[in-house]
């Protein structure tokens, strides 16, 4: 299984961004997906999933309302849409999926996924 995160860069603060991650080597269609950020100096943190139906989504409360998590299964890819970007936005985005089909057991945590990919830079400028 391969994930491969792009989109990331240099934005000023309000403004906006989408990244990608497209998922090869297995039926894209049957796992969640996830994405997760890690800022300088700090721990890795869930920021959004989405069901392997696309019919749930999942956000950490301080980006509920602006960003928007969304997948195309026809293109095994699946999209993060950044929107009033803030400057503790910045950050290594990586997008992440589990090895258990469908439905897992805590789609905030990391434990739950099984493969990542390699992190697209997102820096937010005030």
């Amino acid at each position: 299984v391969q994930l491969q995160a792009s989109g990331g860069g240099l934005v000023q603060a309000g403004g906006s961004l989408r990244v990608s991650c497209t998922a090869s080597g297995r039926t894209f269609s049957s796992y969640t997906m996830g994405w997760f950020r890690q800022a300088p100096g700090k721990e890795r943190e869930f920021v959004a999933a989405i069901t392997w139906s696309g019919n749930r989504t999942f956000y950490r409360d301080s980006v509920k309302g602006r960003f928007t998590i969304s997948r195309d299964n026809a293109k095994s890819t699946v999209y993060l849409q950044m929107n009033s970007l803030k400057p503790e936005d910045t950050a290594l985005y990586y997008c992440a999926s589990p090895a258990r089909v469908y439905a897992i057991p805590n789609y905030y945590s990391a434990s739950s996924y099984s493969y990542w990919g390699q992190g697209t830079l997102v820096t937010v400028s005030s």
